[in-house]
C-alpha cells in the first residue's frame, strides 16, 4: 500500500480532478465515495483509505479482493479529496462501465433533461430494480458520473447500459428501433398511466423537474401518460413517478 501525505502529489492532484466533469469525461474515469462500495464486484482502479483505516481490520480485508493501487492518505489529503462531511474514509476511482446503443432491449427509459443529481441516482436505481438495462439520458441531463449521483445509485451505476444523446439522435433511435413512445405529459390528452397500451417495443419518457419532456419527443409520442394526483400535493417528484409507473409497466408486461 503506497502512504501519500502531501496534496502535492500528482496522484493526488488527478483524483481531485476527476470532481470536474471535463475531467471525468477525458480520463473515462469516475468517483465513488464510501465503505458500501467495496462490497460491490466492479473493480477499482485506485482504493484511496484515510489513515485512521488501518485500524479497521474488516475494511482492509475487504480490500484485498481487488487487483489495484491501494493509497494510504493522511486527514489533510483525504479531506481535499472527500465531497462529504462525515466520510467513511473510503473513496474508489472508477472505470466508466462500457456503454452502447447497439442491441438496445424490446423496453428501454428516456431521461431528458434531469437537473438534480438525487433525482437521476433514485431514478437509477429504481430502473435498475426494476428490471431495466438500457437507460438513454438526453444531453442536458446532469452527469450520471457526478459523485452525487454516484452515491443515490447506491451500485446501480455499474448495472446498467447507460448512454447520452441529442434530441434529433433520440428520434432517431425511436424511429429506425420502431419504438412504441410512451411520454409522461400534464396535457389534456394524457391517459391515466394504469391505462396505458404496450406493445412488443417500448421506450417510456420522463422528462426535467420544472419544464417536462422536450418538443420533439412530445411530438413523437405514442401516448401521454399522467399519474393522477388524488390529494392536495401540486405534483410527484421525477425520481417517484419513475417508480411507480416503469413498476406499473413490469405489471402489464407481465
Amino acid at each position: 500500500m503506497e502512504i501519500i501525505n502531501s496534496n502535492e502529489n500528482t496522484t493526488i492532484k488527478n483524483i481531485i480532478k476527476l470532481k470536474q466533469k471535463k475531467y471525468r469525461d477525458n480520463q473515462g474515469l469516475f468517483l465513488a465515495e464510501g465503505r458500501k462500495f467495496l462490497d460491490f464486484e466492479y473493480k477499482p482502479e485506485i482504493i484511496v483509505l484515510r489513515e485512521d483505516i488501518q485500524e479497521k481490520k474488516e475494511i482492509l480485508e475487504k480490500t484485498l479482493k481487488f487487483q489495484c493501487r491501494k493509497l494510504l492518505v493522511s486527514d489533510k489529503v483525504f479531506e481535499k479529496l472527500s465531497s462529504q462531511e462525515n466520510s467513511q474514509g473510503v473513496i474508489l476511482v472508477y472505470k466508466q462501465p462500457y456503454s452502447t446503443l447497439e442491441n438496445l432491449n424490446s423496453n428501454i427509459v428516456v431521461i431528458d433533461k434531469v437537473q438534480d443529481p438525487g433525482n437521476l441516482g433514485t431514478i437509477l436505481r429504481v430502473l435498475d430494480a426494476s428490471g431495466f438495462s438500457d437507460v438513454i439520458l438526453i444531453k442536458g441531463t446532469v452527469d450520471c458520473y457526478n459523485e452525487k449521483v454516484i452515491r443515490s445509485t447506491m451500485g446501480s451505476i455499474f448495472n446498467l447500459n447507460i448512454s447520452y444523446v441529442d434530441e434529433d439522435r433520440m428520434v432517431e433511435i425511436l424511429d429506425n428501433n420502431n419504438y412504441n413512445v410512451i411520454v409522461t405529459a400534464l396535457d389534456k390528452n394524457s391517459v391515466e398511466y394504469t391505462k396505458m397500451r404496450l406493445k412488443d417495443k417500448n421506450a417510456i419518457v420522463f422528462g426535467n423537474e420544472g419544464n417536462g419532456v422536450g418538443e420533439k419527443l412530445l411530438e413523437r409520442a405514442d401516448e401521454k401518460v399522467i399519474i393522477p394526483i388524488l390529494g392536495s400535493a401540486e405534483s410527484l417528484n421525477v425520481g417517484v413517478a419513475t417508480g411507480i409507473i416503469v413498476y406499473k409497466m413490469r405489471e402489464l408486461l407481465g
